[in-house]
C-alpha cells in the first residue's frame, strides 16, 4: 500500500468545495486515494461502470437528495453526462440554505470530457485534481529502478515478474484501445491508433511533428493532430511546451513530445527488463522523461514546466518557472559522472536562472563548478515537494 501525496490536498479540497474532480488515467489509482479520503466522513461509492449502481441514478434528483449529509464518490462519472445539471441544482440549493452539504467527489479516466462537462455545468463550484501514477516520493528512492521500467501504476509496480509486469501492460494498452478510447471521441482503427502511439514511444524526448508523424501513418496531418490531442487528453501522452521570451534569440517554438509513463513507453517498445532497457536506443530518452514526470508532479502545482532551446544550440531540458518569475533550469544526464555542455552554459546565460541543477542517477549532491549543483533525482523531487510555495 503506498501513500499517496495527493491526498492531504484531496482533503482540504473536500472540506472547502462543493464539488471535487480528480482526474487520471484508468489503474493510476484514483479509486483507491478517494476511498482512503472518504475514511474519515459518512460516504458512499457509486460505479457508474457498473449497471447496478447507474441503475440507482435512474432517478438522480432522489436519489441524491437521500444523501445530502455524506460524501457522494461518482467514478468514472463521464459515463453519465447527464449527471452535471443535476449536482449543479443541488449544490446551488444547498448554498441557498445556508448549508454546505452536496459534496461530491468526481473521478475521470480523462481530462476533456470532465473539464468540457463540468466546466459548463459546474463553474465556480469544482475544485480539480489531477493524480498521476506512483512517483519516487511515494515508491522510495529504493524501488526508483523498478519504477522507471514498470511504470508507475501500482498493478505494473508491484506485479510479481518483469514478465508479468509487461503483461498487465499490454493488457492495458488493449484495453485502452479497443474500449475506453472509443468512449471519447471518433472511432478510430484500434491498429491504427497503436501504430501511431508506438511510433510517439520511438520519437520519446523529440521534437514533435505532426506532418511527419501523419505522412508515417498514412493519415491527413489533421487526422494525426486529434491523435496526440487524444492521447495527451487522456494524461497519457504530454507536449512539453517551449519557453517563449523577447530575449533577442531565435527559439524554437515546437513542442517536445512524450508518453508520460515510463512502463507504458517500455510496454509500447515491448521492453520487459532493465538489461534490454540499458541496450536500447530509447535509453536517455526514457530517463529524460522519467525524471522531468516525476519532477513536476512533485513540483507545485502552480509551477509550469517549459524546455528551452535556440537555434544557436542554448538548450535546457527542463525548466522550472515560479509564479513569480524565478526559474530553475534542469539539466538530465543518465551518468555517474555527468558533464555540462557548452549549451546549456549559453542557455544559461540568456535565461539567468536562480538555481542551475543537473539530475543524475548517483547518490550524492555535489557541484559542477559555475554554480551548478548535480543531484539525485530524488533529493530534488523531495526539494520540490516541500515548497508549497515559489522560493524566495
Amino acid at each position: 500500500m503506498f501513500t499517496r501525496n495527493l491526498l492531504p490536498q484531496l482533503a482540504e479540497e473536500l472540506q472547502h468545495s462543493s464539488a471535487v474532480a480528480l482526474l487520471g488515467p484508468r489503474q493510476s489509482g484514483k479509486t483507491t486515494l478517494a476511498l482512503e479520503a472518504a475514511k474519515a466522513i459518512p460516504s458512499i461509492y457509486l460505479d457508474l461502470e457498473s449497471e447496478r449502481d447507474r441503475a440507482k441514478l435512474a432517478q438522480p434528483e432522489l436519489y441524491l437528495a437521500d444523501h445530502l449529509d455524506k460524501l457522494v464518490i461518482l467514478d468514472e462519472v463521464h459515463r453519465t453526462p447527464a449527471l452535471f445539471p443535476v449536482l449543479r441544482g443541488l449544490i446551488d440549493q444547498a448554498r441557498r440554505n445556508g448549508r454546505r452539504v452536496g459534496n461530491y467527489l468526481l473521478l475521470g479516466s480523462a481530462a476533456l470530457d470532465m473539464l468540457q462537462q463540468s466546466g459548463e455545468t459546474l463553474a465556480g463550484r469544482i475544485a480539480y485534481l489531477e493524480l498521476g501514477p506512483l512517483n519516487l516520493l511515494e515508491t522510495g528512492p529504493t524501488q526508483r529502478d523498478t519504477l522507471w521500467l514498470r511504470g508507475g501504476f501500482p498493478e505494473s509496480l508491484t506485479a510479481p515478474s518483469d514478465t508479468r509486469s509487461l503483461r498487465w501492460w499490454q493488457n492495458f494498452i488493449r484495453s485502452y484501445l479497443e474500449r475506453d478510447i472509443p468512449q471519447f471521441g471518433p472511432r478510430i482503427a484500434a491498429d491504427t491508433l497503436r501504430r501511431f502511439w508506438t511510433m510517439l514511444a520511438h520519437h520519446q524526448s523529440g521534437m514533435l511533428n505532426v506532418t511527419q508523424l501523419a505522412r508515417n501513418i498514412g493519415v491527413d496531418v489533421k487526422t494525426a493532430q486529434s491523435y496526440v490531442d487524444l492521447l495527451c487528453d487522456l494524461l497519457l501522452v504530454r507536449r512539453l511546451p517551449p519557453w517563449h521570451a523577447n530575449i533577442g534569440k531565435r527559439l524554437v517554438k515546437t513542442p517536445k513530445v512524450y508518453v508520460r509513463d515510463s512502463g507504458l513507453l517500455h510496454a509500447l517498445l515491448d521492453i520487459e527488463t532493465k538489461e534490454t532497457l540499458l541496450s536500447h536506443m530509447v535509453l536517455g530518452a526514457s530517463w529524460e522523461g522519467f525524471c522531468i514526470e516525476n519532477l513536476l508532479q512533485c513540483a507545485p502545482a502552480n509551477v509550469q514546466g517549459y524546455f528551452y532551446r535556440t537555434s544557436g544550440g542554448a538548450e535546457i531540458d527542463l525548466l522550472l518557472v515560479w509564479p513569480g518569475g524565478d526559474i530553475w533550469a534542469i539539466e538530465i544526464k543518465r551518468s555517474l559522472t555527468p558533464k555540462v555542455e557548452r549549451g546549456f552554459h549559453a542557455a544559461c546565460d540568456d535565461l539567468l536562472p536562480v538555481r542551475k541543477l543537473v539530475v543524475y542517477p548517483g547518490q550524492e549532491t555535489f557541484p559542477l563548478g559555475h554554480d551548478i549543483i548535480a543531484t539525485p533525482l530524488f533529493d530534488l523531487c523531495r526539494e520540490l515537494a516541500e515548497q508549497p510555495n515559489p522560493p524566495q
